[in-house]
């Protein structure tokens, strides 16, 4: 049932099955600056988050920098071809080391220097080296040099995080002791790996900042009630009457289903398009006639702002009159959604609304906030 902020202050819990009650997370969790926080640990921190594609880092030695709250990490190829996370920590003081660097604009290099005092370290993050002054002791008159320790090049290399993949998509996890990544994806990883997503290459980013907290927009992305009304470009050819909604514990994915006398080029799923939402930010976007696919990284700024990262893949970088007026269309939906979510977040701030409520066949929204819950009560 609806509740409104009337003095009682009484909100209830996202049930644990929407045939039950159909209770949306309460309001605060999305307006109240200390749940961005809380989620920095207990959602960020917790599970695997997207980092980036493989097909960015080829050659032994590249990089790129991803921030996952306050965490600053570096993504690299070493010199085995294997790909690692380290965070973009320097052993010695702490300094950040390496500037940001995206995904769209790799670095190259044969090890990682801090700017601060030099220190360096390999591509597999062990020491390499450090200036001279931190192996003599010249400048103390309490020590002589020979009475200066030795630094173990791998007790004092950079600190390494948790990483996994689904075919060339690449996770991150801060936790000591994750749950594997394929716990996490369930059957998403095989059915995303049966696809040759590899094969694509990275054609257009765009990086937008909406005024909404990044739950409200994934909450539109995982149901399509409002395309009718606030998408006539896209609805053409869908019928949402046939469209499937499957939920798994950590993703679900909407399949549609384009209608008869459709033309469909060849893509990766012909004249089908499904948008799969992983838990907790990441989402994969296949679009049935289009020969490519999408991403979306949908990273909290804070309790009221969310940066929007979209990716489009395509056979090749060099984009076809046709994919051209494709991504044309996708930015617009993009826009529409933007629209859509920041008036909803103006309505969520205005502290009216204790709790909404989900509708029958938002089941998909039911499982975002259901999990949202657990993550806060775990």
């Amino acid at each position: 049932m609806t509740r409104w902020n009337d003095g009682t202050d009484a909100t209830a819990s996202v049930s644990p099955d929407i045939t039950d009650e159909t209770n949306a997370l309460p309001a605060k969790y999305f307006t109240d600056p200390a749940v961005h926080e809380m989620e920095k640990e207990k959602v960020f921190s917790r599970y695997w988050v997207y980092a980036g594609h493989a097909n960015a880092i080829e050659e032994p030695g590249e990089y790129f920098t991803r921030t996952i709250g306050d965490r600053n990490v570096i993504v690299l190829r070493d010199k085995d071809r294997e790909v690692r996370a380290f965070y973009n920590v320097c052993a010695h003081r702490g300094s950040k080391m390496v500037d940001d660097t995206p995904m769209t604009d790799p670095g190259s290099a044969n090890g990682i220097r801090c700017p601060y005092h030099l220190w360096t370290y390999d591509l597999d993050g062990t020491l390499r080296s450090t200036p001279r002054s931190f192996e003599t002791a010249g400048m103390n008159p309490d020590l002589e040099d020979e009475d200066v320790p030795k630094l173990d090049r791998e007790d004092n290399g950079l600190m390494e995080i948790h990483l996994d993949s689904i075919g060339p998509l690449l996770f991150v996890n801060f936790d000591a002791d994750p749950m594997p990544l394929e716990e996490q994806a369930g059957t998403l990883k095989e059915e995303l790996e049966s696809f040759p997503l590899e094969e694509y290459e990275l054609a257009r980013r765009y990086v937008s900042e909406v005024e909404c907290n990044w739950k409200t927009f994934s909450g539109n992305y995982s149901e399509c009630d409002h395309c009718q009304a606030n998408h006539q470009d896209w609805i053409k050819g869908i019928s949402l009457a046939e469209s499937e909604l499957v939920v798994d514990d950590h993703y679900w994915v909407l399949h549609y289903t384009h209608d008869e006398g459709v033309e469909a080029a060849e893509s990766l799923i012909e004249g089908e398009a499904r948008f799969y939402y992983f838990w907790p930010n990441f989402t994969l976007n296949m679009y049935g006639n289009a020969d490519g696919y999408g991403t979306y990284i949908i990273d909290p700024i804070d309790e009221g702002r969310f940066q929007l990262i979209a990716d489009y893949y395509f056979k090749d970088s060099e984009l076809s009159e046709e994919e051209q007026e494709f991504v044309k269309l996708s930015r617009k939906l993009q826009e529409e959604d933007f629209e859509l979510v920041e008036r909803q977040y103006q309505g969520m701030k205005s502290g009216a609304l204790a709790q909404g409520q989900l509708g029958p066949n938002e089941h998909t929204v039911h499982r975002l906030h259901r999990l949202a819950q657990e993550a806060y009560e775990a």
